[in-house]
C-alpha cells in the first residue's frame, strides 16, 4: 500500500482500491432467491435502480432462470448506495 493510503480512513482506501470515479465498467449484479416474489423484485428494480417497468421485469425474469443479473452499470460510488438499498429491501446484490 502507498504511503499515503496508510492515512485515509478504512472506506476511503477500499475506494481507492475500487478505483471510484475512474472506473465506469463496474456491475450491479442481483442474485436470484426463493424467498422475493417477481412483483417485489420489479418494483425494487424500479425504485432503486430507476428502470421501467419493461426492463425491471426483463432483469427479473433473468435472475429467476440464469441465477443473476447485471441490473446496472456505472463507476463504484454511483452503485454502492443501490446495492446497499437492495440488500436492505432483502435481495440478494453485489458490484462487480
Amino acid at each position: 500500500m502507498e504511503e499515503n493510503q496508510k492515512m485515509l480512513n478504512p472506506i476511503e482506501r477500499e475506494e481507492i482500491s475500487h478505483g471510484v470515479g475512474t472506473n465506469k465498467n463496474r456491475h450491479l449484479i442481483l442474485y436470484n432467491d426463493d424467498i422475493n416474489t417477481f412483483d417485489y423484485v420489479i418494483s425494487c428494480l424500479i425504485e432503486i435502480c430507476e428502470h421501467d417497468f419493461v426492463q425491471a421485469e426483463q432483469c427479473a425474469f433473468i435472475t429467476h432462470f440464469k441465477g443473476k443479473c447485471d441490473v446496472k452499470k456505472g463507476d463504484y460510488k454511483s452503485l454502492k448506495p443501490m446495492k446497499q438499498s437492495l440488500v436492505n429491501k432483502g435481495l440478494k446484490a453485489a458490484i462487480d
